[in-house]
């Protein structure tokens, strides 16, 4: 339904890259259409040396089907460019329904700017819509389970425990009322836990794909 907004909101996004950078590659079908542009433009040779680190073997094998070269050392990242399961009004966004969050987080942290691609069903006034992905080692995972739904949430394992994700662990989704980004740091604290999907304070640039244009939101990092 909103596969074209996806669409314009990456059309947006690839006018930032040029040549000889090195940019994060994110994960999910609004990146796919980043990466569709980004080959055509790397074949018709508009743009030359680009550097990808791909935050997903998925992401990765397309990178490299457009020729784009892959380097994992997160060193002098100048913009990487992803999409969110859903943000709100500040810039706070949900990650993780492609079950790569740790690898999102950690690309996005070590870059310079976040540029964040979405369609306007992505957009809510508070983040509860879509539940919160928590990555958590295959050791006592029942357990961490319920250790995190003693935070007022309703949790189940994703695909009940047969997605794995590229790092060999669980993914939990967690369904709260709505998602205060203070759950983060609480979450994090639970053993068991590698990763939680709320991304606070990180995008710098959100395109919104809405109407057949494109809103450029700019978000004043604290």
């Amino acid at each position: 339904m909103f596969e074209n907004d996806k669409k314009i909101a990456a059309d947006e996004a690839i006018k930032y890259v040029k040549s000889n950078m090195k940019i994060g590659l994110g994960t999910g079908s609004t990146t796919k259409f980043f990466l569709d542009n980004l080959g055509e433009l790397i074949k018709d040779g508009e743009i030359k040396n680009i550097t990808g680190v791909p935050t997903s073997k998925k992401t990765e094998e397309i990178a490299r089907s457009y020729g784009i070269k892959i380097d994992n050392n997160l060193d002098n990242i100048e913009i990487d460019f992803d999409g969110a399961d859903e943000c709100d009004i500040y810039g706070n966004l949900i990650k993780g329904g492609g079950g790569a969050l740790v690898r999102e987080k950690i690309v996005a942290y070590n870059s310079k700017d976040v540029y964040i691609m979405v369609d306007e069903s992505k957009f809510s006034e508070k983040l509860h819509n879509f539940p919160l992905p928590v990555e958590v080692i295959p050791f006592m995972e029942d357990i961490t389970k319920k250790n995190i739904e003693k935070l007022g949430c309703k949790c189940s394992f994703r695909d009940n425990k047969n997605f794995i994700s590229d790092n060999g662990n669980y993914i939990i989704d967690c369904r709260f009322n709505y998602t205060d980004v203070k759950y983060e740091e609480e979450i994090k604290m639970l053993p068991g836990v590698v990763e939680v999907g709320i991304f606070k304070n990180i995008a710098t640039k959100i395109f919104e794909g809405k109407n057949n244009k494109c809103n450029t939101i700019s978000i004043r990092k604290l």
